[in-house]
């Protein structure tokens, strides 16, 4: 399958099919419309359609071909910011409900796979938390105060000398007990096929650019003219597009980068492994079936979404990372990256829509828990649509406030507001003849700023460098061949399609660039001069 999402090939993309769905061409009604194909919106319309609702999925892309297939695929209730994080910014029963949430993730995920007969390799493994180098002198107390806090949170935990990685010695390791991974695009598949099978419609390569909220139903508008009436929408899709600012200042965008090495899977052995940096490294083993390859994944070195175009620099340092650890490695035959939100207060935002618009729902703020985060949401928002209690609501209310998250909120949005002085710098060229075949660059026009992609067969395309969402200066993502926005991680593809919220809007012709432009998708050969 290809993904909307990026120019990069995940490993899961090339190892499976999706199946394929019609667009919305007519008005339609439903119990509930959920906005985003990925593995929080599947799970959510799947447990919906089990309560009897009559389900409608839309996606501008084809189903998974999201974030959620560029994901490393670990089921993990290993919080990734850490059960001693969760107290000091929370409280210990935070701690407890956000363990046992995502312990009943990996748990309800499972039964799924199973009970509708769903082959995704899903396979229960340990997880190993250990320490990087600089940690190992600056910070050796590290693992024993995490393997405290988890263990006051119930998870099951314990000390050990080492984890089982053959080419060196890192130290000292938490053992995690019962994690779990699996192919989630084989997963994604089949669960909606089992959606369709109950009763659900799913429309991709239908694109919403308006939902609206009120007490007595819910409505979402297509970019093709179609009007979806409901009883209330779920939004997931990654990053929302039914909440303009509230969500977006609560929580910031990166990129994290992903390698996947051929390996003989007999010399490692399976499980999930993590280290402790800053941003931290995270790996886990493909077995493949049969004649199948095997491989070992490895994701990390993050980065601010828009910030830096360094992929090539990222990947290297990943390669060189894992060769120093896992040096029976072979040859790196993928390369992808993929966008993750970090939530200030490190907790999901899963619930009713920050504006206080009646019967519109969000799920983001994935971290990088998103492969359990997403059969959280599924749970937690259908209790919320039929009205029922649900005792995770409050931890993940995207209405809350952390006091204690305070700086972390400064200094992300003191971030945000340095990128607007893009405004007042030169652009990335002064001549659009210097930018050659497959690349773009953002051209300075006077007080305009155009976003120049030059095609592979040497059309120049250009659309205003303005992003529909909050109007900083989009940049150019050379690795994934898409616009990206520093500020609130926006993302659309060469010819200006949004691919990722908030935007709801392409990017508008360059004479449009102080006006708010359509919401349509712009054909390549549109744009071609």
């Amino acid at each position: 399958m290809r993904s909307d999402s990026g120019h990069t090939q995940s490993i899961w993309m090339d190892t499976a099919e999706v199946p394929e769905f019609p667009a919305l061409m007519k008005d339609a009604t439903a119990d509930v419309c959920v906005v985003g194909a990925g593995i929080a919106g599947l799970m959510t319309a799947y447990h919906l359609s089990r309560e009897g609702k009559r389900v409608l999925v839309i996606d501008d892309g084809p189903v998974a071909g999201g974030e959620s297939s560029r994901t490393t695929a670990h089921l993990s209730n290993a919080f990734d910011d850490r059960y001693y994080n969760i107290e000091k910014m929370h409280d210990a029963r935070t701690a407890r409900i956000v363990a046992a949430s995502h312990t009943r993730a990996i748990d309800d995920l499972e039964q799924i796979a199973r009970s509708e007969g769903i082959d995704c390799g899903f396979r229960r493994v340990d997880g190993w938390l250990f320490m990087g180098d600089e940690d190992r002198r600056r910070h050796p107390d590290i693992l024993d105060q995490e393997l405290e806090a988890a263990r006051r949170a119930g998870v099951s935990v314990q000390h050990a000398t080492h984890p089982p990685i053959p080419g060196r010695d890192v130290g000292p390791a938490i053992r995690f007990a019962n994690q779990a991974q699996f192919h989630p695009v084989k997963f994604l598949a089949g669960l909606a096929n089992a959606i369709v099978r109950r009763g659900g419609r799913i429309h991709t390569r239908t694109h919403a650019k308006g939902i609206e909220g009120t007490e007595q139903g819910a409505k979402v508008e297509t970019s093709d003219g179609r009007t979806i009436r409901c009883d209330a929408v779920c939004v997931c899709t990654n990053s929302p597009i039914s909440d303009y600012v509230v969500t977006h200042v609560k929580q910031a965008p990166y990129r994290t980068f992903v390698i996947a090495a051929r390996v003989d899977g007999s010399a490692i052995q399976p499980g999930l492994y993590w280290d402790t940096p800053d941003p931290y490294h995270y790996v886990r083993l493909m077995k493949g079936d049969g004649s199948a390859e095997d491989f070992l994944i490895v994701g990390g070195e993050d980065h601010k979404t828009g910030q830096e175009d360094d992929a090539e620099s990222r990947f290297q340092c990943l390669e060189q990372w894992t060769r120093e650890r896992f040096p029976m490695i072979g040859e790196v035959a993928y390369r992808w990256s993929g966008q993750v939100m970090e939530p200030a207060d490190y907790l999901a935002f899963i619930g009713p829509n920050p504006d206080g618009a009646p019967n519109v729902y969000i799920a983001t703020g994935d971290s990088g828990n998103g492969m359990t985060h997403g059969p959280i949401a599924g749970m937690l928002l259908t209790d919320l649509v039929l009205g029922r209690k649900n005792e995770w609501a409050e931890i993940y209310d995207p209405k809350r406030v952390a006091l204690r998250s305070a700086s972390t909120l400064l200094e992300e949005n003191l971030n945000v507001a340095k990128q607007y002085r893009d405004w007042v710098r030169p652009g990335e060229t002064d001549d659009v003849a210097n930018i050659p075949p497959g690349e773009g660059a953002v051209v300075r026009r006077g007080v305009h700023r155009v976003a120049a992609y030059r095609d592979e067969q040497g059309n120049l395309h250009e659309r205003s460098a303005t992003c529909t969402h909050l109007r900083c200066v989009v940049h150019w993502n050379s690795t994934e061949k898409s616009w990206d926005c520093p500020c609130h991680g926006s993302r659309f593809d060469a010819y200006g399609n949004v691919v990722n919220g908030p935007a709801l809007m392409a990017l508008g012709a360059p004479e449009q660039d102080d006006s708010r432009p359509r919401a349509t998708r712009i054909p390549p050969e549109a744009n071609a001069s």
